[in-house]
């Protein structure tokens, strides 16, 4: 009998099973009678477990079945009211919703103008490109409205997106288009990584992502020899295959130590002066504040040690292990999400400098390498679909971390690089896609931001906290009842999301309700464009059909893409991109910065006089430090069971928890001291909130500090209570809302101080998960 070839895929396919994708990671899946069963793409080595969220969630009882309305909104009318997050919900059909809501966006327009309209949305709905929340919300608004104020940068780099294009030039290519893992696994000697390179956010990327290779390339590198040297207080932070060595630091000292590295290579005379003369401007401000010439400080190994609780004999050592070596500097996330967030951003790019590492391959500055899976890879070679969102003609913006501020305080001044600005005063937010209850600070200030405005609009799949504070709750399908396109610009395949389960209840696509909407409003076809959902997506698939045929690759039809499921994308070659360019020739390739060099002294910047942002790289000292009231410091992650607060009812989330809560880590010797014991439940708190939480005991943390990921649906204990006890275990009732400077204003939700406590009393139920009142 003769035997199949076919590719696991297809055999896949054969059986039942469709083609989909996710933001962590493309799969198949089909629907049985016990439920769906999903399947990772057979292509990736590493799949993320994340895909078990999915049979659970779908069919949940926090899911949205129909059209909902704030009781209070419906009886009262548009306008401010503190009973948002407590109200009942007035079920309603979809021409009511749809009535009332066009009328209401009219209302706001023709009175208050596009400019009073915010459209929140954030991203990470689906890694489909035609169902893109964020894009189909402003590309309506842009259509009906003419416009709306927007938000810029994100949660997750507010900071860096704003300092990086002053000193080394643009952002994208930094991050997307520099270092590789590749170049790691194939050239690195060594890789020092401050704040770490966590699987977990590296297992996660925009459009969807069909190979997990994080893993391997450290596995790989670590067998050539290549030495990884963790600095961070989380042993996690570097999977085992690294083999890393652990320097734990006090959190948010990192700057101190970077600067203090670089002082032993300057006065030992190790740095690579060449290269500082050729490649940078303004090493001579700098240095005289590295030796302490301007300040009577050196910052020597001496000083960073009292500030971040390493050795100073460790501190010579490491630096001096690093000359010679062909040396990676990696800078997360992480550590720009906290106070002066800027500052170890600018200060890992001048330790590249001054080992001279910068362009070479597997040296120099990977900024965020591991923070998100799409970075550290080859762009494709043909562009992805991706949906237009048309013209918006309103100016107006805020940095994305400053939402409470902007409803508090309209018309209140602020900076942001180097301008003075005012917030707008909004009176209606659209939000569809992203979830602020768990991107955002203090909770409780979020709440009293949400009660200043007219009207919340939140289309939603699920009974997020943002939904239960909006006055109109569209329900919207998840990614698994509709068709799309998944694609991201570093991953070689285009996925053909194929419909797996009918629509819960009576949600709709985003697209659907907004053409309605847009039809009441009377600009139907310049939103829809005559198109329906399959036809949008023939169109926008059409755009890299096109460029794949222009080289002569592969480039079926559309009817035969979506058949076969899957389409793979050829790569452009791993060139190490602008700042290979720049370093072979810098004259001819300069950066795109005011001086066409790596600035390690920006007059820019230096001009913009803030205090909390100078001229060059410093070690400014926090505000929120651990004091007797609050003598431990809390490190708000991101989570490794689920997106963000995506789908934390999913199964493989829920699994995570302890007792229905989310999972703290501390180390044993601050349990002891508190009387806590491993599997304990207890109570987080400090001066703008309290959580409950359980608990391990991990040595892997170092002491002093709380692990407690972000992504539990904030779960309060009492709605009616301003500063009510979250049940769940959301740390964003803990963090600080303060921008990270005044050049930024990035987030600074990573890391604050608290106090914990062993929870004696009667656990509270859960709620999070339950739909609220219905009237």
């Amino acid at each position: 009998m003769p035997q199949t070839t076919d590719r696991p895929e297809e055999a896949a396919l054969r059986d039942g099973f469709r083609q989909h994708s996710s933001h962590w990671g493309v799969f198949t899946a089909r629907m049985r009678p016990e439920g769906l069963e999903v399947r990772p793409h057979p292509g990736d080595p590493d799949p993320n477990a994340i895909l078990e969220n999915f049979p659970a969630a779908l069919r949940h009882e926090a899911r949205i079945a129909q059209p909902m309305v704030r009781r209070g909104w419906l009886e009262r009318g548009p306008g401010p009211d503190d009973r948002r997050g407590r109200d009942e919900f007035v079920p309603v059909s979809w021409d009511k919703a749809l009535e009332l809501l066009a009328g209401e966006l009219s209302r706001v327009r023709d009175r208050h103008g596009a400019g009073a309209v915010f459209g929140g949305s954030y991203g990470w709905a689906s890694a489909g490109r035609f169902h893109h929340a964020q894009s189909q919300v402003h590309r309506f608004l842009n259509t009906a409205l003419g416009g709306y104020v927007r938000s810029v940068n994100s949660y997750s780099s507010g900071a860096a997106t704003v300092i990086v294009p002053h000193i080394l030039g643009d952002y994208e290519d930094l991050t997307k288009h520099n270092v590789t893992w590749e170049q790691m696994a194939e050239h690195s000697d060594v890789v020092l990584a401050f704040g770490g390179m966590a699987l977990k956010n590296s297992m996660v990327a925009g459009g969807g992502i069909s190979q997990h290779v994080e893993r391997g390339a450290m596995e790989r590198a670590r067998a050539r020899g290549c030495r990884f040297v963790l600095v961070g207080p989380l042993r996690s932070d570097l999977p085992e295959e690294a083999g890393a060595e652990w320097l734990s630091l006090r959190p948010n000292t990192d700057t101190a130590l970077m600067l203090a590295l670089t002082h032993t290579l300057v006065a030992e005379g190790l740095h690579d002066r060449a290269f500082l003369d050729r490649y940078t401007t303004g090493w001579p401000v700098f240095e005289d504040y590295l030796t302490g010439r301007s300040d009577g400080q050196p910052k020597d190994a001496a000083w960073a040690a009292g500030i971040t609780g390493v050795a100073a004999e460790e501190i010579v050592a490491l630096a001096r292990s690093l000359a010679g070596k062909r040396v990676l500097v990696v800078v997360a996330h992480a550590l720009q999400r906290a106070e002066h967030g800027e500052q170890p951003v600018w200060m890992g790019m001048t330790l590249a400098a001054a080992l001279g590492q910068i362009g070479l391959p597997g040296g120099g500055y990977g900024y965020a390498l591991g923070a998100i899976g799409y970075y550290g890879r080859r762009y494709n070679a043909v562009p992805v679909p991706t949906l237009s969102q048309g013209r918006n003609k309103i100016a107006d913006f805020i940095p994305v971390a400053r939402i409470s501020d902007m409803l508090l305080n309209p018309g209140g001044a602020y900076r942001y690089n180097g301008q003075t600005r005012h917030y707008p005063d909004i009176k209606l937010v659209y939000w569809a896609g992203g979830n602020p209850f768990h991107h955002h600070q203090d909770l409780n200030r979020l709440r009293q931001a949400f009660s200043r405005v007219d009207t919340l609009v939140v289309h939603e799949l699920a009974w997020t906290a943002t939904a239960r504070h909006a006055d109109i709750v569209l329900p919207c399908t998840m990614t698994l009842e509709r068709e799309d396109l998944g694609a991201s610009s570093n991953d070689p395949l285009l996925v053909a999301m194929h419909k797996l389960a009918e629509p819960y209840g009576q949600a709709r696509d985003d697209y659907d309700i907004f053409a309605g909407l847009a039809e009441r409003m009377g600009v139907g076809p310049a939103f829809t464009e005559g198109r329906t959902s399959r036809q949008w997506l023939e169109h926008l698939y059409e755009r890299t059909r096109a460029a794949l045929e222009a080289i002569g690759a592969p480039a079926p039809g559309f009817e035969e893409f979506w058949q076969q499921g899957t389409l793979p994308l050829p790569q452009a070659p791993d060139d190490g991109g602008k700042l290979r360019a720049f370093r072979e020739d810098p004259e001819a390739n300069r950066l795109s910065t005011p001086s066409g060099r790596l600035e390690i002294y920006s007059e820019t910047v230096a001009r913009f006089g803030e205090a909390d942002c100078p001229g060059h790289p410093a070690w400014l000292p926090p505000e929120d430090v651990p004091r007797a009231e609050a003598p431990l410091v809390l490190v708000a992650n991101q989570p490794a069971t689920r997106l963000h607060s995506q789908l934390d009812f999913g199964g493989h989330s829920q699994d995570s928890k302890h007792r229905g809560r989310e999972v703290a880590r501390m180390h044993p010797a601050d349990a002891a001291a508190r009387g806590i014991q491993d599997g304990d439940v207890i109570r987080l708190f400090n001066e703008r909130g309290a959580c409950l939480a359980g608990v391990r005991l991990d040595e892997g943390v170092r002491q002093g500090v709380v692990q407690l990921a972000t992504g539990a649906w904030y779960d309060p204990a009492d709605p009616e209570e301003d500063k009510s006890l979250c049940v769940h275990g959301n740390p964003n009732v803990l963090t600080r809302d303060v921008g990270t400077s005044n050049l930024a204003q990035g987030c600074t939700g990573q890391l604050t101080t608290i106090e914990v406590e062993r929870f004696d009393g009667n656990l509270p139920p859960i709620q999070a998960f339950r739909p609220p009142q219905a009237a």
